[in-house]
């Protein structure tokens, strides 16, 4: 019967076989999260200087990012006492009383859902022109 055997040898080089793709891609990731949770706090703010009526500037100053114990980033506020009542989401809100709160964080988070892929296409742009993915 005819026939024939075929031998290959091949080698792998790069980004890929090195492991040096997997970890880019992991690094990329994390800096994507971490990019949108920054533009989601710089909106939060800016929303506070439209509509806080008489600003102290504490409550502004205890808005921040940090990495949850879950690897994610959470935008908020300190636990500042008066947030939830800021929030509208507070015991206090109406019908208790005639403020309903400003839903800065509730609004914010509908726009940042809008703006997170612009983030991650312009990171990816960047990410590549520099050879990493």
């Amino acid at each position: 019967m005819p026939g024939f055997d075929v031998r290959v040898n091949s080698s792998a080089s790069g980004p890929w076989a090195d492991g040096r793709a997997g970890r880019n891609l992991h690094t990329y990731s994390d800096d994507v999260e971490y990019q949108v949770a920054r533009r989601g706090e710089q909106m939060v703010q800016q929303r506070l200087r439209q509509v806080l009526r008489h600003p102290t500037g504490y409550y502004q100053s205890r808005i921040s990012v940090d990495r949850t114990s879950g690897g994610r980033y959470r935008i908020h506020d300190g636990d500042v006492i008066y947030g939830p009542w800021l929030e509208g989401t507070g015991s206090r809100n109406s019908p208790v009383t005639r403020f309903p709160g400003y839903f800065t964080f509730r609004r914010t988070r509908a726009l940042l859902d809008r703006q997170a892929r612009g983030i991650a296409q312009e990171l990816l742009a960047r990410y590549r022109s520099r050879g990493l993915l």
